[in-house]
């Protein structure tokens, strides 16, 4: 069972790497999910995931219920926006895809805004 854990794991975190990436793919749930497999299978993964800039910059001020800085809000709501109007604008005639991806834009918007805490300067 933990060779499994780790299969998915590792899965999951490419999945989430490339969602750094991507508009489609989200980057916070993959790390999560890669985080906790990581856990039950290997604990030498969980400490080498926990050490990854990445996981760093993006995922440990979100589990730890830091918050993000402006800057990080900001920053990330940007680079999401204009990727995925980008892909809103491939999807050309692709009426029900254009739908789907404006409702996880405004999802992000909505999830950024009031769910994820403020907080006034990055923590060291």
């Amino acid at each position: 069972m933990r060779v499994i854990y780790c299969l998915i794991g590792v899965v999951a975190f490419v999945l989430g790497t490339i969602g750094a990436f991507l508009p489609v793919l989200p980057t916070v749930p993959f790390y999560l999910l890669a985080t906790w497999c990581f856990a039950k299978g290997s604990e030498r993964l969980r400490l080498w995931l926990n050490a990854k800039p990445l996981y760093q910059k993006h995922m440990a001020p979100f589990y730890n219920k830091e918050g993000l800085t402006i800057k990080q809000k900001v920053t990330m709501m940007s680079i999401t926006t204009i990727l995925m109007l980008f892909a809103f604008f491939l999807m050309g005639n692709v009426m029900v895809a254009q739908i789907i991806l404006v409702l996880a834009w405004l999802f992000h918007v909505f999830y950024f805004i009031f769910r994820i805490k403020t907080r006034s300067q990055p923590t060291i």
